[in-house]
């Protein structure tokens, strides 16, 4: 299990309020974010277009932050992450949960990061899907097997519920969006209910009383395979990802 330094936030601004954007990703710089994740979606993979460019370079310029930028494209899965690679960047793939985690074992050892969704792709505000977590556990297994030092990261319906759950399954990088940005408490205290609940979590499993932690994904017979079943759409099912806590002013 890991400590909750291990830990990383990423705060997605496809939940923010886009009339004060820069204030937001200031205020979610102040209450300790590890980084910021951009939706770009081409309208074509997804049906939605968000933002572009313009927007990237006017984040550049308000925060320090790291900028992970999740391209929800149509492209050749290789050649995209060799052209990234040679910008010098980091780079990841995400999959889709219709996508089983096996398509990722040609590429990982290509990869700093892999990006499970834990939702569909393409909006905002969705459930988590609880037939993921399993899913979470069989990359970090590869990942562990193929390329020590990868990141893995999960997003979609990500609160203080089912952050827990995919920490245990093995993701280290939580992207957040509504129970951030959309939390009635305000952004800096969302962020600390959110590191508190898994603080919590955390410290009950190191001295063993976490036994009665819900694990929703494996109270049913045949959960797993769900999320493992071939993607019937391979084209649509291609996505690519390209890629602290402080006390509330």
């Amino acid at each position: 299990m890991k400590a909750i330094a291990d830990i990383k936030l990423a705060p997605s601004i496809l939940a923010a309020d886009f009339t004060r954007l820069g204030d937001q990703v200031a205020e979610v710089e102040r209450a300790g974010a590890d980084r910021i994740h951009v939706d770009i979606m081409d309208g074509h993979f997804v049906p939605n277009i968000s933002m572009g460019a313009p927007v990237v370079q006017s984040l550049r310029k308000v925060t320090s932050l790291r900028l992970e930028i999740h391209m929800m494209i149509t492209d050749h899965l290789h050649r995209t992450v060799q052209r990234v690679k040679a910008l010098q960047k980091q780079v990841g793939v995400a999959i889709n949960p219709a996508t089983p985690a096996f398509v990722l074992e040609e590429i990982l050892p290509d990869l700093d990061q892999v990006l499970v969704m834990t939702v569909n792709p393409g909006f905002g505000h969705q459930p988590f899907i609880y037939t993921t977590p399993p899913k979470i556990k069989r990359v970090s297994r590869m990942i562990g097997q193929l390329k020590r030092g990868c990141e893995l990261e999960v997003d979609g319906g990500i609160d203080e519920a089912t952050a827990q759950l995919t920490v245990e399954a093995g993701a280290n990088v939580l992207v957040a969006g509504l129970s951030i940005f959309g939390a009635n408490v305000g952004v800096c205290a969302a962020m600390q209910r959110l590191r508190g609940g898994l603080r919590s979590n955390l410290d009950r499993v190191s001295t063993g009383s976490g036994s009665d932690l819900v694990r929703p994904w494996s109270q049913e017979p045949g959960t797993d395979q769900v999320a493992t079943a071939p993607c019937t759409d391979p084209i649509q099912e291609q996505r690519f990802d390209f890629t602290k806590e402080r006390l509330c002013s």
